[in-house]
């Protein structure tokens, strides 16, 4: 069990959007080292409470507290001011440039004329990826002619290079491979042994177990619960999912 302060922290999070109410009263935390996996239907919250840490939606109520101390999160930007990066399903790649470009897109290194310096940047992104992916070979090659779990990690290597502490995964292994998932599930391990914090949005429950430390499951915008992994089966989480009840305890 991880003691300590929590890397990051929501607090009685809530929103609603034309009197619905999205998420309700929503607390969750993620220590360093750690996956937390987000579990519920669609429409249970867990993408709109994602979206409040992200700095895409900004809470009606509640807080978040980063390393203990309380901070406001308006935009994406305030959010990767706290070190908080989001890898989106659609990872938000420009398809026709390589690896390098992607990792620096908007924050080119440039020599002393101001003109961008591929060499360095291909220098920097080889170290990086010799790190999180080391069988990553095609560093000329456009993205689009990459493989999904190829792109994944580019993405989540752009993340951690600009020191992203906290890393927020939408469905990483969808629509992947047996091969390709267990490349995403390598690199999230990795970035686990680097103290990093995940949270980890999926709908594939077996995934969680393995991956996660703890899970919490969101219905109808409520926290069914939170629960150590290695407390619970399978058959726990999907009752918790389809019925919005915590499992209960052998005597």
């Amino acid at each position: 069990m991880k003691t300590g302060t929590p890397l990051v922290e929501m607090r009685n999070i809530s929103i609603a959007f034309g009197g619905v109410q999205a998420v309700d009263d929503v607390s969750i935390d993620v220590h360093p080292g750690e996956v937390v996996g987000l579990l519920g239907h669609n429409g249970a919250g867990k993408s709109t409470l994602i979206k409040i840490l992200s700095g895409a939606y900004r809470a009606d109520s509640g807080e978040i507290l980063i390393n203990g101390e309380k901070v406001d999160i308006h935009s994406p930007r305030d959010a990767r001011d706290n070190n908080i990066e989001t890898i989106y399903q659609t990872l938000a790649l420009a398809d026709n440039l390589d690896a390098a470009s992607n990792l620096f897109l908007g924050r080119e290194i440039t020599n002393a004329l101001g003109l961008v310096n591929d060499d360095a940047m291909e220098a920097e992104t080889r170290k990086i990826m010799a790190r999180l992916n080391p069988n990553f070979r095609k560093f000329s090659a456009p993205v689009s002619a990459l493989s999904g779990g190829q792109r994944q990690s580019v993405a989540i290597a752009r993340a951690v290079y600009f020191n992203a502490k906290i890393l927020i995964m939408d469905e990483p292994t969808a629509a992947l491979g047996v091969h390709e998932t267990q490349m995403v599930a390598d690199l999230i391990k990795e970035l686990k042994e680097q103290g990093l914090g995940i949270f980890l949005i999926s709908h594939d429950t077996r995934e969680m177990l393995e991956l996660c430390d703890r899970v919490s499951v969101m219905k109808n915008g409520q926290l069914v619960g939170t629960e150590r992994v290695e407390d619970v089966t399978e058959d726990d989480i999907l009752g918790m999912i389809i019925m919005g009840k915590k499992p209960e305890r052998a005597a």
